[in-house]
């Protein structure tokens, strides 16, 4: 199985996020298949970058999205311009 979900980079104390697509079974911070974004939690969530059309595309052949990327990527539509979302 396929998932979406958040890969841990940065340094100690300073987390910062890839978004990534991987296999169920990969670790946390293991190989991925493709990077379709960045999370920085101390940075505003405008700040994010989401790749909607590749997100779209995962989802669409049946990649499972973690609840904490739903989250990220919900509350980045919210906070972006209505230019810069797809």
């Amino acid at each position: 199985m396929v998932k979406v979900r958040l890969r841990r980079a940065g340094a100690k104390k300073r987390p910062y996020y890839h978004i990534v697509v991987t296999d169920k079974e990969s670790s946390r911070d293991g190989r991925f298949i493709e990077q379709i974004g960045t999370y920085d939690p101390s940075r505003p969530i405008a700040e994010a970058k989401v790749d909607y059309p590749r997100l779209d595309y995962w989802v669409g052949v049946g990649a499972q999205v973690s609840d904490r990327v739903r989250d990220v990527v919900k509350e980045h539509k919210k906070a972006a311009p209505s230019g810069e979302v797809s």
